[in-house]
């Protein structure tokens, strides 16, 4: 395996760009977004960036991308109740592809975790996470333009403008590398980009040619790109052979110490015990406490590599829903404490049974995923119309129980 080390350096500023020299607009073209890219080639040319890339880059962009800006505005690791969250990522589904996905991508996996000591179940479950193993790359309507999206941001979003000039000089230090051609460089609306999703300042860090093609292509290899997920965690220091973190019972009076940092066998000595009474591993390693669905809830002792995988996104239940996809896969087992869900509300399981009664019963022909899209909510809306139910297209135990019977 070659493991390309050549990284640029990034810089905090995303530049979003387009010469001067560039083909000329159409007249619909927005003229200020058309300008802003104009201008900001100056900037670009100061990274080094040629003007045959800049051309490249932007030519054919006339308007700033409209699903940009709306996506923007909804981050649902911070806006979901925690139970939906993981219920969305953590599930029957999610867990048999990336058994399948084990088996597969076998000999890829196992060089990676001896090579950088991370374990393959948590690259597994970040690569779910982040583009259902590659499904998401395969959706047109869900990709965006890379360079595009990110003039987007800096000429139209004052509050993420920083952030996307300097990751659009760094998506252009990819293109003048040769990477990835302009036409293959798509990503989300904030510019994450192939499998598993990175923007382009942490892929100039850590990127790595794992196929030794010559490439280090995110996008089409998942070698690369499963070695590039295992680069950063292995640089934010995970610690090889160590769990992320365990669920465990709060004890009476065991929520005053949410937030507190002891080590594992000081934590059992206060009664926080695993729900199987399985012992700590590593007695003497720290972990946080934190109560994910607050007092009510299971908690969780997080330990060192829980806080390596928020490396990747800060949401804490972002890193709580990998770690839990990662044990399920391996086979571990999932929780066993169950969320403090709103009485009538369903877990994991029922939406799962819930789609595949609508399905059984035709009114429903999406993927069985536990997910309550659009398709799903105009399912259960014309089935609540049937069985003469408010009809608000939302799931509930009221609606599976009448389709049981």
């Amino acid at each position: 395996m070659t493991n390309n080390r050549k990284f640029s350096l990034l810089g905090l500023a995303l530049a979003f760009v387009v010469a001067t020299t560039v083909t000329p607009a159409p007249a619909r073209a927005d003229a200020g977004f058309r300008q802003w890219i104009d201008n900001f080639y100056e900037t670009a040319s100061q990274s080094g960036i040629t003007r045959a890339t800049y051309r490249k880059a932007f030519a054919g962009v006339t308007d700033p991308d409209p699903d940009v800006l709306e996506k923007a505005r909804y981050q649902p690791e911070f806006k979901s109740r925690v139970w939906d969250y993981v219920d969305s990522r953590v599930n029957p589904y999610t867990v048999k592809i990336g058994r399948e996905m084990a088996v597969k991508h076998g000999q890829t996996l196992k060089a990676l975790e001896r090579h950088f000591g991370v374990d393959k179940n948590i690259l597994l479950a970040i690569w779910s996470m982040e583009s259902n193993y590659g499904a998401v790359l395969e959706k047109e309507d869900r990709l965006h333009y890379v360079p595009r999206a990110l003039a987007t941001l800096a000429y139209a979003d004052p509050k993420r403008a920083k952030f996307a000039r300097t990751q659009l000089v760094a998506a252009l230090k990819i293109l003048q590398n040769g990477d990835i051609s302009a036409n293959g460089m798509t990503g989300s609306w904030a510019g994450a980009m192939g499998h598993t999703q990175f923007i382009p300042t942490s892929y100039l860090l850590y990127a790595i040619d794992a196929d030794g093609n010559g490439h280090r292509d995110i996008w089409n290899s998942v070698p690369d790109a499963l070695a590039t997920s295992a680069n950063l965690l292995m640089k934010n220091g995970w610690q090889t052979g160590k769990t992320w973190g365990y669920e465990v019972v709060v004890p009476s009076g065991g929520n005053k110490y949410s937030g507190k940092t002891l080590t594992l066998a000081e934590w059992e000595k206060l009664g926080f015990i695993r729900p199987s009474g399985k012992g700590f591993k590593n007695g003497k390693d720290r972990a946080s406490l934190k109560l994910m669905a607050g007092a009510g809830g299971p908690g969780f002792l997080m330990t060192k590599n829980f806080f390596t995988i928020k490396k990747y996104n800060a949401a804490d239940t972002y890193a709580l829903a990998v770690g839990l996809l990662a044990d399920e896969i391996a086979g571990y087992g999932g929780m066993q404490q169950r969320w403090p869900r709103p009485d009538g509300t369903l877990d994991v399981r029922e939406k799962f049974e819930l789609q595949t009664r609508l399905k059984a019963l035709g009114y429903y022909n999406g993927e069985v995923d536990g997910n309550f899209g659009s398709g799903s909510k105009a399912a259960i809306t014309s089935i609540q119309q049937r069985l003469g139910m408010e009809q608000n297209g939302e799931p509930s135990q009221a609606l599976l129980n009448a389709l049981r019977k």
